[in-house]
């Protein structure tokens, strides 16, 4: 009788995960689809000249916000482009910049993640077998970085490079030497304002949540994304209305109008400060730097280490 039990339980999990599989795919297809229509109509707009912003291209597939709309206009405004990526610090990569660009546009890239077994899964996935895709287990640090993407055979010119790793984003973007990408999206920290050029202090190993625990004291200003860019030889060209990411176009390919920080920044509105429990606080505004006031940060063009 346990026997029996046994068998029909397992049937019935197999059933229900069988069922949620069809589910996920299914959504997955539809998501998909309306993705690849909005990418037609953009292609549309971008030959008529009617769109004014990047916030003008947004949609969202697979992207936390509507980046994906804002890539597929910058690789239609400046195409040709070489059809590799470079995206690092994409958790499974269910929600990423470049995953529409693999599937949609088929082009080849490399992902990195701290979780090793996060990039297993994705490697189990149908993703590495259907694309050109390598996804590595990694903690990115400015010493590694050139080496990882050597060892993985990614060098020299790239289509767009996707820096998202919380922490020391501006410092691993500094070293990169390896790729020359022509798009660059870095995401910045608004929380640190408009004017003022700073990024957390270079620790190779930086962690968000354990530096402060409200979970906001990471990254560099997009005031500091700016410096570093002109010194790459980047154009800044705009930010997504979430105000997390910011643009960059290598400006021997750029047609777009170059900003200054103050003209394209843009405050986040999402609201995801913790208390030391874990528990979320919503803090917003002028409330988020009062919650990390006295940290230190580093005033990246002076080198002046001070606190907030």
């Amino acid at each position: 009788m346990k026997s029996l039990i046994k068998k029909i339980v397992h049937k019935l999990q197999t059933d229900l995960l069988s069922r949620l599989d069809n589910v996920e795919r299914a959504t997955l297809a539809n998501r998909f689809l309306l993705g690849s229509m909005a990418a037609r109509q953009l292609r549309e707009q971008v030959r008529g000249n009617s769109i004014a912003t990047l916030q003008d291209a947004e949609f969202q597939v697979f992207s936390q916000f509507g980046d994906d709309g804002i890539i597929q206009f910058l690789i239609e405004k400046l195409k040709p482009l070489p059809e590799i990526f470079i995206e690092f610090g994409v958790e499974s990569y269910k929600e990423a910049n470049t995953r529409f660009l693999l599937m949609h546009n088929n082009w080849r890239g490399l992902i990195i993640d701290g979780d090793s077994d996060l990039m297993a899964a994705v490697r189990r996935s149908d993703l590495c077998w259907r694309y050109d895709l390598t996804a590595v287990g990694a903690f990115i640090t400015r010493e590694n970085i050139n080496n990882i993407f050597v060892k993985n055979g990614f060098t020299g010119e790239i289509g767009l490079l996707s820096i998202d790793i919380d922490g020391n984003d501006y410092w691993v973007w500094q070293a990169i030497e390896a790729v020359n990408p022509v798009i660059v999206i870095a995401e910045y920290n608004s929380v640190f304002g408009a004017e003022r050029a700073i990024s957390v202090p270079y620790q190779p190993d930086f962690q968000r949540h354990r530096a402060h625990f409200t979970g906001l004291y990471w990254g560099a200003s997009l005031a500091a994304f700016c410096y570093l860019a002109e010194q790459k030889g980047y154009d800044f060209v705009g930010c997504n209305s979430a105000g997390n990411n910011a643009y960059f176009i290598r400006k021997d390919r750029n047609v777009l109008p170059p900003l200054t920080a103050r003209q394209g920044f843009v405050e986040s509105r999402f609201r995801e400060s913790r208390d030391v429990a874990g528990n979320l606080t919503f803090l917003i505004g002028e409330a988020r730097l009062e919650a990390i006031k006295g940290c230190e940060v580093v005033e990246v063009i002076s080198g002046q280490i001070f606190k907030l």
